[in-house]
């Protein structure tokens, strides 16, 4: 959605590697917004990020307007039922089957034959992974969508156009949550209770100055199902909190 970051830029990068020829799209989408959430102040800077994708090369720079993505009268809503009402699509009602409509439309507009995503917001990825399987969309094969691992600032905190909105206290307060979440991992690894480590991972959070958590969970890396041990099944802890007016999603691979 713009305002671009080291972390977009990677994933250009990893597209470069891959692909003969390289679009990025940039749109603002209204759809993913709920009613008091921050589309108006969502921060956009397309010329800025015009000139970082063509510094590194990128082909095509698709940037369509709100009337030419959701024409007068258009009704038709993308759902991916079972993943979009969980983690975040608990807390943000609606928000994933905005995702969800949006990619699809992108996909179609641009036919691309592989798209990569950033594995920070990993529910996001399984739930665009599910709808281009089950729609068929771009190349029939299972590396179509490609995740790219999480670009993080050098005190571990996930890079995002959110991060913006962080004062310089809260800023110096926020990767403690990638701390947390890291102490966390390695106490479930070593068999503790995943109750019981998701729990001191939540006080430390909260200690660190973060205002409040939205979830903090053990996850099933494919199909989001929830875990109450680690199994055979490679499996992700996902938490996303509230500090001053950001709300940061993060993740990591456990085991």
């Amino acid at each position: 959605m713009g305002a671009l970051h080291k972390g977009h830029l990677t994933l250009v990068r990893e597209a470069k590697a891959r692909a003969d020829h390289v679009v990025v799209s940039i749109f603002v989408n209204p759809r993913q917004f709920g009613p008091n959430e921050d589309l108006a102040t969502y921060p956009r800077q397309l010329a800025a990020d015009a000139a970082l994708l063509e510094a590194e090369g990128v082909d095509v720079l698709w940037a369509p307007t709100v009337e030419a993505v959701y024409p007068s009268g258009y009704a038709t809503t993308v759902q991916v039922g079972g993943l979009d009402t969980i983690l975040c699509g608990a807390a943000r009602p609606g928000h994933f089957d905005g995702v969800a409509t949006v990619v699809a439309k992108l996909f179609n507009q641009v036919r691309p034959h592989i798209a990569l995503f950033g594995e920070k917001d990993w529910q996001q990825l399984a739930i665009i992974r599910r709808m281009a399987r089950d729609l068929d969309l771009i190349e029939p094969h299972a590396d179509c969508i490609l995740g790219v691992p999480t670009v993080r600032e050098a005190d571990g905190l996930a890079m995002s156009s959110r991060n913006k909105y962080l004062t310089v206290d809260e800023r110096v307060a926020a990767p403690a949550l990638h701390r947390a979440m890291r102490e966390a991992a390695a106490k479930i690894v070593a068999g503790e209770n995943v109750a019981e480590a998701l729990a001191g991972l939540q006080s430390a959070v909260l200690a660190a100055g973060f205002r409040s958590i939205d979830y903090a969970d053990l996850r099933d890396a494919a199909t989001l199902e929830a875990l109450t041990a680690l199994g055979e099944h490679p499996a992700r802890l996902l938490v996303a909190a509230h500090i001053g007016k950001a709300r940061l999603i993060d993740n990591i691979a456990v085991g």
